[in-house]
């Protein structure tokens, strides 16, 4: 839904709001004098009841609306148009499940630029980009209870799965859905916080899944040692990161590569052992490291050679023999070997989005034994700089993450 705010030129802005009508049909406005007066003529008592309802959402949300009179967006206006541009967008209204948030921070990632370049994926143009976003709550969806006007939040916009404009993060308000959202602790800025959402949830589609590694869950304290070891290969990249903190917190060891330079970055994250991801026994490294242990799976992060490696060493090794893999195009695998290619929104539709984002990731912030990453890197403030960063991210960024401040 879309709120439509005209200014007139002198006075303070009236808003409209859209009612009654469906997201894909033609929008027709009601003030919101009228509805109240419209209301009002029923003096049933259920009618009432429903009135005062109405009457004091409404009045609730013009009230947090009170220094929202516009919003903007860094729009691609076809597909494979470059630059952004900056113009004005609509107002959202979140409805059930939703929230909307005034955006602090937003992050890049390669699939933005990958997006606005190749175009493909199919969207609807005009449109904005951008999956993670951070910030503070200005409105609520009715029945949303869990989260509240003021709160600090992080989140995972779903533009790619809904193609819904309200959706995208490159905007200064964001609809998020709640349980793709993360309340977060004072502690943490909405730099820090924005830097994760989309490789998170593609992390955790991989791991917790009935579709794919089916681990158990993340607890706050971690879950007791399962005694299993899974592979991450990429630990450095934004993905690998955010999935060796959620295997370890979900009780498994982590065997994980990266370059030297990284080393003890991915071990600060949790790995028990790390090995260069560009040296010639690489597999064999992997195997070895693998005997007399359990295999709970492996998570590729990067897509062709290491997608034939993670085979061979499934093959030779205990347990579970399957490999999810953020890109497709993987040779045949060794039978026996199962491999799954993962979407990182599929998550919002089922169990593990709230078990990760509502159930999980608050506690676990707080607690400190998550914590966001890779490091971020502000490249500028305002929609503006947007273009730049991701041009530079498609340039190659490791273990750290660009960041817009807003």
């Amino acid at each position: 839904m879309a709120l439509s705010v005209l200014p007139p030129s002198g006075q303070l802005p009236q808003t409209f709001l859209r009612l009654g009508t469906s997201r894909h049909l033609r929008p027709r406005f009601l003030s919101t004098s009228s509805l109240i007066t419209r209301n009002s003529l029923n003096t049933s008592s259920s009618r009432l009841t429903s009135t005062y309802s109405t009457q004091q959402q409404l009045r609730n949300f013009t009230q947090s609306r009170s220094k929202m009179t516009t919003n903007n967006g860094a729009w691609i206006k076809a597909a494979k148009s470059h630059p952004f541009v900056v113009e004005p967008a609509p107002m959202w209204t979140p409805e059930a499940n939703e929230i909307l948030v005034k955006n602090h921070a937003v992050a890049i990632n390669p699939v933005d630029g990958t997006l606005q370049a190749a175009g493909w994926w199919p969207l609807n143009y005009p449109t904005m980009l951008g999956q993670d976003a951070a910030g503070v709550v200005v409105a609520v969806g009715p029945g949303v209870t869990s989260f509240k006007v003021g709160d600090r939040v992080v989140g995972h916009a779903l533009i790619m799965a809904t193609k819904r404009n309200q959706d995208s993060a490159f905007q200064e308000y964001t609809i998020l859905q709640t349980n793709m959202t993360a309340i977060l602790p004072d502690n943490i800025s909405f730099e820090r916080a924005c830097v994760f959402p989309l490789a998170m949830s593609t992390a955790a589609c991989a791991l917790y899944q009935d579709t794919h590694h089916k681990l158990q869950l993340p607890t706050v304290p971690p879950q007791k040692p399962t005694g299993k070891t899974f592979i991450v290969w990429g630990g450095a990249s934004s993905v690998g990161s955010n999935a060796i903190q959620l295997a370890v917190n979900s009780g498994y060891e982590v065997i994980t590569t990266a370059s030297p330079k990284n080393f003890e970055y991915t071990k600060k994250l949790g790995a028990s052992q790390v090995f260069d991801y560009a040296s010639p026994t690489v597999q064999d490294d992997l195997i070895n490291a693998m005997k007399g242990k359990t295999s709970a799976g492996a998570l590729d992060c990067i897509g062709g050679a290491p997608q034939g490696i993670l085979q061979q060493v499934m093959a030779k090794s205990e347990g579970t023999k399957a490999v999810a893999s953020t890109k497709r195009g993987w040779p045949d695998p060794p039978e026996g070997v199962v491999m799954y290619s993962i979407f990182g929104t599929s998550l919002k539709d089922n169990f593990v989005g709230k078990a990760i984002y509502n159930d999980f990731l608050p506690a676990a912030l707080k607690a400190g034994t998550y914590v966001p990453a890779p490091e971020p890197i502000v490249v500028g403030k305002g929609l503006d700089k947007i273009q730049g960063a991701v041009d530079l991210v498609r340039k190659g960024v490791s273990a750290n993450k660009l960041v817009v401040t807003l």
